[in-house]
This record gives C-alpha cells, structure tokens and sequence, in this order.
C-alpha cells in the first residue's frame, strides 16, 4: 500500500515544561498552526471540520485556498450567530450546527478531507465522529487531528480529559483508517495526527 506523507514543517517533538510556558502560548501558535494545517489540506477541493468553533479556519481555508468546507460544531457557545445563513457572504463555506456523530446531511465518500482542531476530546461519541468522518471521505482521503494530548500547557489551563498519542493513534485505527502516524509538534503541546480511508474500503459500522 502506498505510504502518504505529511507535507506540513517538522517541528520539535521534545516536550517542553507546560510551566515555563506562557498561558497564551496557543494563541501565539494559532498563525503558524493554521499555515501548517492549511499546507496539509490544500489540495483536497471539499473538507469537513468537524467541532469547528466559530468556523475561522473554514474561512481562512476557502480563502486562501478556494476549499469548499463543511463545518459542523454541536456547542451554543462556540457557534456564530447567524452563521448557518451566512453563504452569500462566503460561498464556499457552510457552518451547520450538528452533532459530529451523526452526519446524515453528507453522503457517502463527498468529501476529500477531514480536520479537527482542538475539539475531539469534547466529543461525547469521538468513535462515532470518526467512523462518519470515514463514511463520507473518499477511498483515499485525509483525516487530520489536532488536539492537546495529556501533560501538556492545555491541562494545566483548563484541566480537561485529553487523549495520549497512542489513544488517538488506535481511536483513528479502530474507526478503520490506514497509514495511521501520530507526531507532537510545538515542543510536545500539541498532537498532530493523520490517516487515510484506504482504496476500495467498504463503509465501517
């Protein structure tokens, strides 16, 4: 089977002291963040994001690279007001208010990638959101996962129920993905992990 290979920057993989850091360290990484995300997805002309917040990064993503994208987000206090009608000011992105588990809206392999950027570990059902991610890729299509993993600054600051590398690894396995490689980058405070629907891969349960 063909190996795929990320294209975003290697950065260092040794983790810093969450201590020394400064509590607005992701908000300082965000630009750079976003540039590497957006190097891993420009070539995939539809993209669902799923838990995407206030749908910056499905802006930036139609804006600069022309993506059509698909975000879905289940929380009122992330989502914009008014964003689900707010089409005719971005055409190629479309906000929806969803549960990631349940994606009935979108068929079957129509989308060429996936992303989640600091929101799988709030989902109630991460299984269930990514086997929908796989149902409604292509044969061969990208899944990216962002997200805090355990030790880092992000559990010092908000002290939530983040996931090792090796449970992202096995949640992206067990949902039936392929090529599977999980990485820390920004001195090991954040995940970053990617897999592939393989080729002629029937649809998972």
């Amino acid at each position: 089977m063909k190996m795929h290979q990320a294209t975003m920057e290697r950065l260092p993989a040794g983790r810093e002291n969450s201590q020394s850091l400064p509590d607005n360290f992701y908000e300082t990484i965000k630009p750079r963040l976003r540039l590497s995300i957006g190097k891993e997805l420009r070539t995939a002309r539809r993209v669902l994001d799923l838990g995407c917040g206030n749908c910056d990064l499905d802006r930036y993503l139609a804006d600069k690279y022309r993506l059509k994208v698909t975000g879905v987000d289940i929380s009122d206090g992330s989502f914009p007001e008014g964003q689900e009608n707010r089409e005719a000011e971005q055409p190629l992105v479309r906000c929806i208010r969803a549960d990631a588990s349940h994606l009935n809206f979108i068929r079957d392999a129509e989308m060429d990638a996936a992303v989640s950027v600091w929101a799988l570990h709030e989902m109630k059902d991460m299984r269930g959101a990514l086997c929908e991610a796989y149902r409604v890729l292509r044969p061969n299509g990208k899944i990216l996962i962002v997200d805090f993993p355990k030790g880092s600054l992000a559990q010092r600051l908000w002290n939530e129920n983040y996931l090792t590398s090796s449970e992202i690894g096995k949640l992206l396995k067990d949902a039936g993905f392929v090529d599977v490689c999980v990485q820390t980058i920004h001195n090991g405070q954040l995940t970053w992990a990617m897999g592939f629907r393989p080729p002629h891969a029937s649809r998972k349960a």
